[in-house]
């Protein structure tokens, strides 16, 4: 029987615990399997030029994540509280940093990916209905600098997903988990599929993984100052700082596994579930993105990755085995993958921003549930930002027709959302270390594997990340930390509204 849980100074219960092992399990599964996975290894590819390298980097980033789960798993199962991460960040550095975690994901992170995975789930529905495009304007986009205003049929079926989701949710978490868990299930065996055909009837001899170097790129055509422009670093240098840059789509297809902290006060004996569902998702998901990436080498030469058109690079692995049936059942199967990912992302964002408003640091209203025990003012807050930012497009000018071209800001919002999400993973990994200290005789149903060693590895990892990315990507990884920034003079308005309502 479902049980409910009462945060501090609750006259009523309000949520709910009726998430169980499998759901908590499909939560983090289904948070992180989206589009990625069928497309980011086409720009890794390129960054690094060779099939061995490109495994580096998804290994890279699976080492992050188990890492990471691993310390999170202690802290998800010593404060199982609605809002997850921001409640650890608030218990160990104070209620600042958790007020900038929550506005990070309110602002950028959470729903920034929530569009970015539902303008992917638009553009493979036009791969089945070709009126489903970024070029068939509603409204035309209406440009300032690089950045335009439009709708595009592609961006309104991106719109009507989140609309339709956040409507589903707000009707209870029963209903939510059936679909997260239906799709879950579903995709899974999807990726599972695609696994199975690219090491089996894919199997190329014209492949990367034999026609390429696996360790020299330059012996595969590779020039660092063609991957980017202007960079002038040269030899291992180049390659370990493009190496870094090739890490943000695989970090970007393995993030949001915290997602299942955020439904922390709504999960059945937590102390035993969430670690257990933070460690065996994170690690399936992990094992199966190895795979997947192991697959495209075996099945495709290394200038079709780099070069797959759209950079579908899942896409280009079925129709190089069964033609135009392939590419129609690769289309499906993200459609389920990205569909059932933005159904968890919705599902447990809006648990944060509850959160926070119940300690006074959002609208009021934002706090409260509905009749069906789930947060649906959170819910509709979150899914209108969201909705507002699959709107925007990049504009660039073609150097010969003089002629602008859009292009969504799928990749450009991996590179603000991925540093400012990595740094604030460093922060609750730190907040394990931090946590034992401040509180020593705390319960704590599950300790971390390998501690301190665990946490060692990731921080290690994640500060040699965050510097590249600032390094590669200035402009774009300023602009996130900038957007984090903008909350400080906010929290204090905030607090201050706060003590005089008070």
């Amino acid at each position: 029987m479902p049980t409910t849980t009462t945060e501090p100074g609750e006259p009523t219960p309000t949520l709910v615990r009726a998430l169980g092992l499998v759901d908590a399990t499909m939560i983090v599964m289904g948070s992180m399997i989206g589009s990625g996975i069928f497309i980011t290894s086409a720009e890794s590819a390129r960054l690094v030029g060779s099939p061995g390298w490109l495994l580096v980097a998804w290994g890279l980033a699976g080492l992050m994540t188990i890492t990471g789960a691993l310390c999170c798993a202690e802290l998800a199962a010593m404060m199982p509280k609605a809002g997850g991460q921001y409640v650890f960040l608030r218990e160990a550095y104070g209620p600042s940093l958790g007020f900038l975690f929550g506005w990070s994901m309110f602002l950028v992170v959470q729903t920034g990916t929530i569009a970015a995975v539902a303008v992917a789930f638009a553009k493979f529905l036009g791969v089945l209905i070709p009126a489903v495009a970024s070029d068939q304007y509603l409204v035309a986009p209406r440009a300032w600098g690089n950045y335009a205003l439009s709708l595009s049929t592609q961006q309104l079926v991106a719109i009507g997903l989140i609309v339709a989701l956040t409507a589903t949710n707000t009707r209870g978490l029963r209903t939510g988990k059936l679909i997260q868990n239906t799709f879950t299930f579903t995709k899974t065996a999807a990726l599972f599929g695609l696994i199975v055909v690219g090491l089996t009837l894919g199997l190329n001899p014209k492949a990367a993984a034999w026609t390429s170097s696996w360790w020299y790129p330059t012996a595969n055509g590779w020039d660092p100052g063609k991957v980017q422009a202007g960079f002038r670093a040269t030899g291992g240098v180049a390659l370990a700082m493009l190496l870094g840059r090739a890490m943000i789509g695989p970090l970007f297809s393995q993030s949001a596994w915290n997602n299942v902290t955020f439904t922390g006060g709504e999960i059945r004996n937590p102390g035993r579930n969430l670690p257990r569902a933070l460690i065996l998702g994170c690690g399936t998901v992990i094992v199966l993105y190895l795979l997947a990436n192991i697959a495209y080498i075996l099945t495709l030469p290394l200038d079709q990755i780099q070069g797959a058109p759209q950079d579908r690079v899942g896409t280009a692995v079925m129709h190089a085995v069964f033609g135009r049936a392939g590419t129609v059942a690769m289309a499906v199967a993200i459609l389920i993958s990205t569909f059932g990912c933005v159904n968890g992302l919705i599902l447990a964002g809006a648990r944060v921003y509850y959160a926070m408003a119940r300690d006074g640091l959002f609208f009021n209203r934002v706090g409260t549930t509905n009749r069906r025990h789930v947060p649906a003012v959170a819910l509709v807050a979150q899914g209108v930002w969201a909705c507002l930012l699959a709107l925007p497009v990049t504009v660039t000018i073609d150097p010969s027709s003089h002629v602008p071209i859009y292009g969504n800001l799928y990749s450009q919002l991996l590179e603000y959302i991925i540093p400012v999400d990595v740094a604030f993973y460093m922060l609750m990994v730190g907040a394990v270390i931090a946590l034992r200290r401040k509180t020593p005789g705390a319960e704590r149903p599950y300790r971390t594997l390998g501690y301190p060693l665990t946490a060692l590895i990731y921080l290690g990892l994640a500060v040699l990340v965050v510097l590249d990315f600032i390094v590669m990507t200035p402009e774009t990884s300023g602009i996130g930390v900038l957007l984090v920034l903008a909350g400080i003079p906010v929290y204090f308005l905030w607090s201050r509204v706060g003590r005089k309502a008070e």
